[in-house]
């Protein structure tokens, strides 16, 4: 049953990269620029959060921090609330991208999902939270 998942997995992974790249973006680039437009408020927040939220180590956050702001789709503020510390903000053209690049994955996934009626989605998606969650607070 599970081997399902992976396949559908490879699926949407193709399905992720490109609707990405379609915006120049590679999925981990995604990935950041979601989690500061998911933060709220200004769109920042500490090198140490974005690593948290996206699974990778502090030296990969600041080479991927690094590139994005090469790209103008990020920038470095120095945190009020800390001296030494800094706060990655997404910049507007990080979040046209971003949101640009959502609304694609979005109707990819959509067609993906054509074949279930709208209680089918629904009962899929309560099913996969409750199979995630444990991964999630971990």
């Amino acid at each position: 049953m599970l081997s399902r998942v992976t396949r559908l997995a490879r699926h949407l992974d193709r399905a992720r990269s490109g609707a990405f790249a379609a915006h120049g973006l590679e999925t981990w680039e995604f990935d950041v620029l979601v989690a500061l437009r998911r933060s709220g408020g200004a769109h920042e927040l500490s090198p140490g959060k974005l690593l948290q939220q996206t699974l990778v180590t502090s030296g990969t956050m600041t080479n991927r921090i690094d590139r994005l702001a090469s790209r103008g789709l990020v920038e470095r503020h120095p945190d009020p609330a800390d001296r030494r510390g800094v706060l990655v903000r997404l910049t507007d053209k990080g979040a046209n991208v971003a949101d640009d690049a959502l609304i694609d994955l979005l109707h990819k996934e959509q067609a993906i999902l054509t074949g279930l009626s709208v209680s089918e989605r629904q009962q899929l998606a309560a099913l996969l939270r409750t199979v995630v969650m444990p991964f999630d607070h971990a």
